[in-house]
């Protein structure tokens, strides 16, 4: 499978872990205030929503392997990332009203053409 494809799937599991987990998370954030954080760790830790996000996460981990195969690990990483903060930006806005102002989007995209740059001249 290409490359390309496999740090696509990455990112996307990655994505949904993280917006598993942030629900998760938030479920169980009033024991935080009411009990603290130990409390706050185990009843996440034993969360069921909690649980499926890590092991959602342990697949795109997987994936990640076979990405190190056929990838530097510095060109990887770095599409893997541009990906990730791009498409993060998006589905937060989307799923939690999130929104990112003009400076933060111009560090997305300069993040971003740095990527394209690391990734296009790898071979020189």
């Amino acid at each position: 499978m290409p490359t390309f494809v496999l740090v696509l799937i990455v990112t996307f599991v990655t994505i949904g872990s993280q917006l598993i987990l942030k629900r998760g998370v938030g479920d169980v954030v009033s024991v935080l205030k009411t009990d603290g954080p130990f409390a706050f760790v185990l009843s996440a830790a034993t969360s069921p929503v909690v649980i499926a996000a890590l092991a959602l996460q342990g697949m795109g981990y997987v994936v990640w392997w076979f990405v190190l195969t056929q990838e530097r690990l510095s060109v990887a990483f770095a599409i893997s990332g541009s990906f990730f903060y791009l498409t993060m930006a998006a589905v937060s806005w989307y799923f939690y009203d999130e929104k990112l102002n003009m400076p933060q989007w111009i560090g997305l995209t300069l993040i971003t053409a740095g990527v394209l740059m690391v990734t296009l001249f790898k071979d020189t």
